[in-house]
């Protein structure tokens, strides 16, 4: 009823039907990725992680990039959670490498990227995985620039790159000389729902600001006003990845913003959904609680050049490998 008793065509029709439409697409996949990292921050031990990889820390730092696949958890709540695996002995480099996957190498982000990009329907058996460019890439991208991160904090030690607060919790960690009481399944089970529905109200904010914000981009910007910029990758990569850094969007519903973005190419957004993740206004503040403000800073500058520099040239060679 309220949608047929929207007026004739007009610019606020326009916007809101676009809302709507990106809005109820991407909101299932909010809910489904704040209830899964609540219930991983009541049950899931923090020492899991580091009993699960391998002694070696180069091949650790290796595998630490899948545990998104287990263990999926949003950028929001990576932050806090990387904090206690270091202060229970998790190696700085592997803790790194988790806090940077993880929110994209994860089942519920592999699942909204193939929704927003209309891949679902190319993709109908293990044998046709690369008709999923998009998929394929921001998965493989982000692995890949989430272990050569890892690799280069592994040459530093701790206290070159944590920040005081958290090399004293390594040092004397307090809630391992006492633990706390076990909690029963139902406290837990609360828990997760507090926890769930916080972080639902805070990524919905978030995103609800970056619908609205898309919404009028492709109903009331001349699209043939951006062709200088988007038809220019020098140009094109760099501002897209401003954009998903002011706008600080969670890895679940990101895709939904950006694949509507016709004039931009598959390059510019593959930027784009791998940045965003990694380093955005509210990573870099909370970044800021865990590491030394010079390595924040060399995040992101490290971050935004790899990126950069790596999108169009790993996008052409997913192209070239699914078309054969």
């Amino acid at each position: 009823m309220f949608i047929a008793a929207l007026p004739e065509p007009s610019r606020v029709g326009d916007v809101l039907m676009a809302f709507l439409s990106i809005l109820f697409e991407g909101a299932p996949y909010i809910m489904v990725g704040t209830v899964l990292s609540g219930l991983i921050a009541a049950f899931l031990d923090s020492r899991m992680l580091d009993k699960m990889l391998p002694k070696s820390r180069t091949l650790a730092t290796f595998m630490a990039g899948f545990l998104g696949l287990i263990f999926p958890v949003c950028e929001c709540a990576v932050v806090p959670v990387i904090r206690r695996l270091v202060q229970k002995g998790l190696p700085v480099s592997c803790a790194v490498t988790y806090m940077l996957s993880a929110p994209i190498m994860n089942p519920i982000v592999a699942i909204s990227t193939l929704t927003a990009f209309k891949e679902f329907q190319k993709v109908t058996g293990w044998g046709e995985i690369g008709n999923a460019t998009m998929t394929v890439s921001r998965l493989s991208l982000g692995y890949a620039v989430a272990v050569i991160v890892g690799l280069i904090i592994m040459r530093f030690r701790p206290s070159q790159i944590l920040q005081a607060k958290v090399i004293e919790g390594i040092a004397a960690p307090v809630t391992d000389a006492a633990p706390a009481p076990a909690r029963s399944f139902s406290s837990k089970l609360v828990h997760a729902m507090r926890t769930a529905m916080g972080d639902f109200l805070d990524t919905s904010m978030y995103f609800t600001i970056g619908v609205i914000i898309t919404s009028v981009f492709n109903t009331q910007v001349d699209q043939s006003i951006l062709d200088t910029v988007a038809r220019n990758e020098w140009l094109a990569v760099p501002a897209i990845m401003g954009l998903a850094m002011v706008l600080s969007l969670c890895s679940t519903s990101d895709a939904f913003i950006v694949a509507p973005m016709a004039v931009f190419s598959l390059a510019s957004k593959l930027a784009f959904l791998v940045f965003g993740p990694m380093m955005d206004i509210k990573l870099l503040f909370m970044y800021s609680a865990v590491f030394k403000r010079r390595v924040v800073m060399a995040f992101l500058i490290g971050l935004f050049i790899l990126i950069g520099s790596l999108s169009e040239p790993w996008i052409m060679v997913i192209q070239k490998l699914a078309a054969k």
